[in-house]
């Protein structure tokens, strides 16, 4: 088939291209190729100052008619970042970020997995097993696990469920000493609150909890549940792990589209933002609480 002519550039900026980001990727390119979309990618990391260094470098490059970004949003830092993009001579369009309303900003688009429904969705699953005390691990500073906390503590309270066990930790931070007496900490929490079930933000954390108990004499998921959240390589654990899947390359794709339509349609066009739910995929990490 003949590739469609190219009708605009867009700049992409991602804080990672190894773990999440690459199916946000695929997505996006998919859309790209089929819309006569020239898409030129940048890797950034999480810091605030890269993430502006790599997208003003693309702006200033010239001949770029939009931009993709997933830009940190937490904090003075990330209000800051989320109006200097609001203030770009090009459109913007966030993917898996969203500003709070409380920053008012008018103009800024996005596309982003609705998170928050995910933690609800976790809840859920376990109550609809019969567990009734539960724990949640989720990594420091994400906002992915900002809002996957949203969802599951107003989940857990209109379940009746009691969140017994309740952690914010990264364990990538760590060293393998250290990582493994914190792990030993968290699943004496669940042992001592009887804790049946644990929520874990990210899929890599999920693992090594998982493997360091089974190597310690639990069994899962009679003695632990275990749910993970992104989907990434839960389904490889032993047992496989239950995940909620964020549609990554749907979100890739969407920021494309809606890229595409504001430069066809200008300013005329109404300011869209978009939530997709996550799916929830049942492993053999959780089952019925016996």
């Amino acid at each position: 088939a003949q590739a469609t002519a190219i009708r605009f550039r867009v700049g992409m900026v991602t804080p990672s291209l190894s773990y999440y980001w690459p199916q946000v990727i695929v997505g996006a390119r998919a859309a790209a190729t089929d819309l006569g979309v020239q898409l030129v990618l940048r890797g950034a990391s999480y810091s605030v100052d890269d993430q502006r260094r790599q997208i003003s470098s693309l702006v200033e490059s010239g001949g770029l008619h939009g931009i993709i970004a997933a830009p940190e949003t937490a904090g003075a830092d990330g209000r800051a970042l989320l109006h200097w993009l609001e203030s770009l001579p090009v459109p913007v369009v966030l993917a898996e970020r969203q500003a709070s309303s409380v920053a008012a900003l008018t103009s800024l688009e996005w596309v982003t997995t609705d998170h928050v429904f995910g933690g609800s969705l976790a809840a859920d699953h376990l109550a609809s097993l019969g567990h009734r005390r539960v724990g949640i691990l989720t990594s420091t500073g994400s906002p992915t696990s900002a809002q996957l906390r949203q969802g599951w503590s107003g989940a857990v309270k209109e379940l009746g469920l009691e969140s017994v066990v309740d952690v914010d930790a990264n364990l990538d931070d760590m060293d393998g000493q250290s990582r493994e007496a914190f792990i030993a900490r968290v699943l004496d929490d669940c042992r001592r609150a009887s804790a049946t079930a644990l929520l874990i933000h990210s899929d890599p954390q999920a693992v090594l909890v998982q493997q360091y108990a089974r190597d310690h004499g639990w069994s899962i998921p009679d003695d632990l549940a275990v749910i993970a959240y992104d989907d990434e390589v839960a389904q490889n654990a032993e047992p496989p792990i239950t995940a909620l899947r964020p549609p990554k390359q749907h979100i890739g794709r969407l920021a494309v589209e809606t890229m595409v339509s504001r430069l066809e349609e200008g300013p005329r066009r109404p300011v869209q933002r978009t939530r997709v739910l996550p799916v929830l995929h049942a492993r053999s990490s959780t089952g019925a609480l016996s």
